[in-house]
C-alpha cells in the first residue's frame, strides 16, 4: 500500500538518483482498457488494499472506516450473491490476505504484525518481529507456497503506521523493510531480504522455485530464489518501471500481475537527488502537499520478468489507483488503498 500524504514531521532522507523513467511505447503505450471496469460497493468502507477468495468464491477485503480515517477497521466479507457482512472486527486496516489450505485467512495488520484469521474470525498473531527483535510496523503483503510456507514483507521496522509515516518512509529512501518467511509448523520466522526500500506486493512463482518482493520507491520488483543453484540469492526481477508498483499477484498462466498506485510523479524524481528539498517539501502544511493523481494501470508480465501488456485508464476515473489485483473466474478483482469500491474487469474484454 502507499498513501501520499503527509504532514510536517522530522525527516532524515537519503539522496537518491532515479533512473530516467521509460517511454510508454510498445507494450508500455497507453490504452484505455481499464475503462470497461465495474465496481463493487464496500457498504461505505474504503481501501480494499488486497483481496482473497475462500473455497466457495466469497470474497473477502481488509477495509478501514473512512477515505482518510484508519482509527478502526473490519475484515469484510461479500458473499456470491454480493451481500456483504463483517467477518473479523479487527479494530484495525488489515491489508495483504490469502487463505491457507486450513482455510485460515492469512493476514498483515500493521497493529498486530502477521495475523491468522480462523472461519469464525478469531485471530492469532503469528509474527511480530523479527528474529533479531525487529518490530514488524508495516506488514504489508503476503502469499503462501504450496508446502505451506508463508511469505510475507515489512516495508519498515522504524516508523509506524500513518499517512505521514508513509510519506516519511517514501522521502527517506531508507532500507529499512524486508522480506521473511514464516513456518506455521514450528512457528520460525527467517530474514530473506534484510533491507528493502518500501517493501510491498509478495508473490510466489508457480513452482515455489522463487518468490518476488516489490519495492514501491526503487521502482522495481526484487527476485528471491527458494530452490535451484541460487537458492538463497536475490536478483532484480523487473527495475525503471513507469509508475509505483503497489502489489503482484501470480497469474493463472504462471505470469504475475503488477499493480500501480500511480504513474511516476515528476516532481518527485526530480526531489530525490536532493535531500534538503526533501526535508522542505515535507515540512510543508498538509494542504499544499501535493496530491496523488489518479491514473489506472496494471501490467502483465511473464515469469521471467518480460512485460507483455498494460491495461490503463489514464483519466483514472474507473481505476483511480491499484493496490493489489486477483484473478478469478474470468475477471481481475482491484484493491485500492483509499477507494470505496473493488474494481472488476473482464479479462475478454481487451
Amino acid at each position: 500500500f502507499i498513501i501520499l500524504t503527509g504532514n510536517g514531521c522530522s525527516l532524515q532522507p537519503l539522496a537518491w538518483k532515479p533512473p530516467v523513467k521509460p517511454d510508454l511505447t510498445g507494450k508500455l503505450a497507453e490504452n484505455e482498457l481499464l475503462s470497461t471496469t465495474e465496481w463493487i460497493h464496500l457498504d461505505g468502507w474504503y481501501g480494499p488494499e488486497d483481496i482473497a477468495f475462500d473455497n466457495q468464491g466469497n470474497l473477502y477485503a481488509g477495509v478501514h472506516i473512512g477515505k482518510m480515517d484508519f482509527s478502526d477497521g473490519r475484515i469484510i466479507k461479500i458473499d456470491t450473491k454480493g451481500s456483504t457482512s463483517e467477518f473479523a472486527n479487527t479494530g484495525s486496516w488489515v491489508i495483504g490476505l490469502h487463505f491457507d489450505d486450513n482455510e485460515n485467512l492469512i493476514a498483515c495488520d500493521p497493529s498486530r504484525g502477521l495475523i491468522s484469521v480462523n472461519k469464525k474470525g478469531e485471530i492469532t498473531i503469528l509474527a511480530s518481529e523479527d528474529k533479531k527483535g525487529n518490530p514488524f510496523l508495516l506488514p504489508n503483503d503476503v502469499d503462501i507456497a504450496s508446502n505451506g510456507m508463508i511469505y510475507f514483507s515489512n516495508t519498515s521496522s522504524k516508523v509506524p503506521f500513518g499517512t505521514s509515516g508513509v510519506l516519511k518512509i517514501v522521502l527517506e529512501m531508507r532500507p529499512e523493510g524486508g522480506l521473511y518467511s514464516y513456518n506455521p509448523k514450528t512457528k520460525e520466522v527467517q530474514t530473506l531480504i534484510d533491507g528493502s526500500f518500501f517493501a510491498n506486493g509478495v508473490a510466489v512463482s508457480q513452482n515455489d522455485d522463487f518468490v518476488l518482493l516489490v519495492e514501491l520507491t526503487k521502482y522495481r520488483v526484487l527476485r528471491h530464489w527458494l530452490k535451484g543453484a541460487p537458492k538463497g540469492q536475490t536478483d532484480i526481477f523487473i527495475e525503471n518501471l513507469p509508475g509505483l508498483p503497489n502489489g503482484i499477484s501470480r497469474r493463472k498462466d504462471g505470469g504475475f500481475w503488477l499493480v500501480f498506485t500511480t504513474k511516476r510523479n515528476d516532481l518527485l524524481d526530480k526531489i530525490h537527488p536532493k535531500p534538503w528539498l526533501k526535508k522542505l517539501v515535507y515540512a510543508l502544511p498538509l494542504w499544499m502537499q501535493p496530491e496523488q493523481e489518479a491514473f489506472g494501470m496494471i501490467m502483465h508480465l511473464s515469469e521471467s520478468g518480460e512485460i507483455l501488456k498494460t491495461y490503463y485508464d489514464t483519466s483514472g476515473k474507473y481505476v483511480s489507483e491499484a493496490s493489489s489485483v486477483v484473478e478469478h473466474n474470468g475477471y481481475i478483482f482491484i484493491g485500492g488503498d483509499v477507494t470505496d469500491h473493488i474494481g472488476k474487469y473482464k479479462l475478454e474484454n481487451d
